[in-house]
């Protein structure tokens, strides 16, 4: 099977679940994903039961998609996301937001929780996505390109969208919520960074690591879908804390998900 039929057999699935059009996508990461549950007329898919899908198997993602009505607007959520560390192909990590266009969503926020490099920044800020820097060694349009879905050589010279950025900016400022904004820089993981490898990072102008993102952006881009990027700091990298662990990510995305929810709702409303 091509990847354009797969396509087609995995959209026809979810529209035959009640998926009608759709006006964002919205990939909520680590402890990120409860915006789901504000999702008025839910329509509520187990990745398990979509073809073509696999299953996620981090702690602190649901595993599952969910649309219906946010901030006036139709959205198609994942619930936790694929990555590239639980061994699965960077075209499997991406394939959800191929869906997501095929169901008709020409625009997608991507989510995530990450380390901070910059060393202004603090554990619980939120951080705009300006640009980002793909480390990971791969890429998800490696291999034959089929020109339905997108360029052979795609521009990704704005990665994120500029005006969908400035509403966030504004959104913040009004929630006197301190936005950060800067370089999302993206590893293969499962291994967080070393302390070496966060001073390469700042010397080469991340801001933030983390181990998702990045692919499903490229994607995006790939299929000329306007991206809207926040993450959350979790904590500090390797070298500017004691140490890293899982659990310090969840509480800390539980800390700050009052600030996230409100900034993302409201920016939906207004992009």
């Amino acid at each position: 099977m091509t990847l354009s039929e797969k396509l087609k057999e995995t959209a026809k699935y979810i529209q035959g679940k009640g998926v009608t059009s759709i006006d964002f996508g919205l990939i909520l990461g680590s402890g990120l994903g409860e915006l789901a549950d504000e999702i008025t007329d839910r329509i509520v898919i187990p990745y398990e039961e979509i073809p073509n899908f696999p299953v996620s198997t981090v702690v602190g993602h649901a595993g599952q998609l969910v649309y219906g009505t946010l901030s006036g607007k139709k959205v198609l959520a994942m619930q936790g996301r694929f990555h590239y560390y639980e061994g699965h192909s960077m075209q499997t990590v991406t394939f959800p937001v191929r869906v997501m266009k095929a169901l008709g969503a020409d625009s997608l926020v991507v989510t995530n929780a990450a380390g901070g490099v910059n060393t202004s920044f603090a554990p619980g800020d939120l951080m705009l996505i300006t640009d980002q820097i793909n480390y990971t060694g791969d890429n998800p349009l490696m291999g034959l390109n089929e020109d339905d879905l997108g360029p052979r050589f795609p521009d990704m010279s704005e990665a994120y969208d500029k005006a969908y950025g400035e509403v966030a900016k504004k959104v913040a400022t009004e929630l006197k919520i301190r936005l950060q904004q800067g370089v999302y820089m993206g590893y293969s993981g499962p291994t967080y960074e070393t302390p070496a490898e966060i001073r390469m990072s700042r010397v080469l102008g991340a801001d933030a690591v983390g181990m998702s993102t990045v692919p499903e952006v490229i994607v995006a881009n790939h299929m000329s879908m306007r991206v809207l990027g926040i993450t959350c700091v979790t904590n500090l990298a390797a070298g500017m804390q004691a140490n890293l662990n899982h659990e310090e990510v969840v509480e800390t995305t539980e800390r700050v998900k009052a600030d996230f929810k409100e900034l993302v709702k409201i920016t939906l409303e207004r992009i």
